[in-house]
């Protein structure tokens, strides 16, 4: 492998600005702004839009939006 080629693999804090939920992990990504871990730590905040503390699969509040009737065809059609 090349030597320096690779990016650095840091702690960072992901915060998802919606619901103010923010997690700890490792990632490539850096960030001007920083933030005080838990342990006391600084560490590089990267802010998100969402995550899984809003994300409707997740949060279970996702719907099925079927306003052509795509779903009734699909039964009609293969129905034994």
């Amino acid at each position: 492998m090349k030597a320096d080629i690779h990016p650095q693999y840091n702690e960072v804090v992901f915060q998802d600005v919606t619901s103010d939920f923010k997690f700890l992990t490792r990632s490539t990504l850096g960030s001007k702004e920083t933030i005080k871990w838990d342990d006391g730590n600084e560490y590089p905040l990267v802010k998100i839009d969402i995550s899984s503390a809003t994300h409707p699969f997740y949060t279970g509040q996702n719907k099925i939006m079927d306003t052509s009737g795509r779903v009734d065809k699909f039964r009609k059609r293969y129905a034994k």
